[in-house]
């Protein structure tokens, strides 16, 4: 193994969580998520010498399998349906604080909904990016990542509101 590759390998490893993310985000079965995970490795193989590293490998790394994923996403998406969350996510959320289930189960639907580009944002600010890295990382302007966040919390809340007025 030559010099390259074993530092791609550990980059790859030291930020294993970013491929976990995104796989479960945009990819509900197990072998799709398997497939769309070694998509994205390929692709990340094949950029890797255009990697700068003055910035981030996590904030590239993420651009880079958000496209891929994106991509996927819009080949598949005729014959199958796509959740933010699996199953087992949910389930600990519901395990852990039942009183919350529901509200669990109101964001996963409100993110399945939301549209490629939306999500992506989404995911990444459920990470913990700061809106800089959510710019850089999605090719966008800090403020406008402000902006549709804020937006994405109006619709949200409003989501939230409009259930709590229905009798269980």
């Amino acid at each position: 193994m030559d010099e390259r590759q074993g530092r791609f390998e550990r980059l790859i490893e030291d930020h294993r969580g970013i491929l976990y993310t995104i796989c479960r985000s945009y990819c509900q079965d197990r072998n799709d998520r398997e497939d769309l995970a070694q998509e994205i490795v390929i692709q990340l193989w094949r950029s890797f010498d255009r990697y700068d590293e003055r910035f981030a490998f996590s904030t590239w790394m993420y651009r880079v399998a958000l496209n891929v994923a994106i991509s996927y996403h819009r080949k598949t998406r005729r014959h199958k349906r796509h959740v933010i969350f699996d199953d087992a996510v949910l389930e600990t959320a519901v395990e852990t604080e039942p009183a919350r289930a529901g509200d669990v189960a109101l964001l996963r639907a409100f993110i399945d909904e939301l549209d490629s580009l939306p999500k992506a944002l989404m995911l990444l600010y459920l990470d913990g990016y700061s809106h800089r890295e959510i710019a850089d990382t999605l090719g966008t302007s800090e403020s406008n990542v402000g902006t549709k966040i804020n937006r994405l919390k109006t619709a949200l809340r409003r989501r939230f509101e409009s259930t709590e007025n229905i009798d269980p």
